[in-house]
């Protein structure tokens, strides 16, 4: 019989927050000067945007921050006690709000806690089928890589074999990113990560060209891969070519051949392999009436990825995995999945 520590095969790192989540319009969106479906770090000026769509609108408050939701999209997924998150939260009801949603979903978190900052949020705007993301990262910010170096922490990176890190994180900790990267290729052991939002590949380029070589697989999606190529003075707009020109970066770790995984909303998923192989993958219809609210539906891919994946699954087995579950989340409010578990199937082509 396994020991608990044993059980958790993927580890995810990134910034929890709480998503105070409401249906927008083009004026509020005007008035922040955001765009319809984007995400990036408050400023100054979004500093009363939190205050009014608590006031004005009717809000839902859902655990979020990108990697925490496929952290819990992939538990959702596989057997009990496979997946632990690690992020920094505020000593305050909101963070208690977070550990215990997450624990409701069988998802084991192991929070450092901050006296310095309070726990994080982020402003979820709808409008029509888009989302803009305002993240305020308060304590999210605050994470150390002596708690990951902790022994109580560094137990559960030493018994996972699969690593998926947010993009977002770079702009927290990338001596963190780096020391899970390093083990994960001298362990020879699966490290993943996202391109998590346009702005990063642009204003984070260096931690982000840090950390590339140790990728084993790279999310994102086509308005994050444009910004990598144009960060990168790539003169091409061709996803394909993109995701191929991503997979074929210096690499750390000879022993696994790197992959990229571009979606594209309704359009097939991209797969480019480093030795020059790309395949596409159609997702699955939905109409437009069934679509809920898009947010997440990124995260629950990849969520749906892992689950397969870390499961000893092939990357076509994977990939479907990805679309299942994301399919599911966008037919729910915020970035959700059933309380009851919906067993996953392939369906025939």
């Amino acid at each position: 019989m396994s020991t608990a520590l044993e059980e958790y095969i993927l580890l995810c790192i990134g910034n929890p927050l709480l998503d105070i989540q409401i249906n927008g319009n083009q004026d509020l969106l005007k008035k922040y000067n955001l765009k319809p479906n984007d995400s990036i770090l408050a400023e100054e000026k979004h500093k009363t945007l939190y205050e009014e769509i608590v006031k004005i609108y009717e809000p839902l408050y859902v655990a979020g921050g990108a990697a925490q939701n496929a952290a819990r999209g992939a538990q959702y997924l596989l057997p009990p006690n496979s997946t632990v998150y690690i992020g920094c939260v505020g000593n305050d009801h909101f963070g208690d709000k977070l550990r215990e949603a997450a624990e409701q979903e069988g998802l084991r978190v192991e929070y450092m806690i901050t006296d310095e900052a309070p726990t994080g949020t982020c402003a979820v705007i709808l409008t029509d089928h888009n989302r803009s993301l305002v993240a305020n990262l308060s304590a999210a910010e605050k994470y150390q890589l002596s708690d990951l170096k902790s022994p109580e922490k560094w137990k559960f990176v030493e018994h996972a074999h699969y690593f998926y890190v947010g993009g977002f994180f770079l702009t927290v900790s990338p001596p963190t990113i780096l020391e899970i990267a390093k083990h994960a290729a001298h362990q020879n052991k699966v490290f993943s990560m996202n391109l998590s939002a346009p702005f990063l590949a642009q204003f984070f380029k260096k931690p982000m060209d840090e950390v590339s070589p140790y990728w084993d697989i790279i999310f994102g999606n086509e308005t994050e891969a444009e910004s990598f190529a144009t960060a990168h003075n790539w003169e091409t707009t061709d996803l394909k070519q993109i995701a191929t020109l991503i997979a074929q970066l210096p690499k750390i770790n000879n022993k696994r051949q790197r992959i990229a995984v571009i979606t594209h909303g309704s359009q097939p998923t991209i797969v480019a392999h480093q030795d020059g192989n790309t395949k596409e993958y159609p997702v699955i219809p939905i109409a437009d009436k069934d679509i809920v609210d898009t947010n997440g539906a990124g995260d629950a891919f990849v969520g749906g990825f892992l689950s397969q994946y870390t499961q000893g699954k092939n990357v076509d087995e994977s990939i479907a995995g990805g679309h299942w579950l994301a399919n599911i989340s966008i037919r729910r409010v915020g970035p959700t999945y059933p309380k009851e578990k919906i067993p996953f199937a392939i369906s025939p082509q």
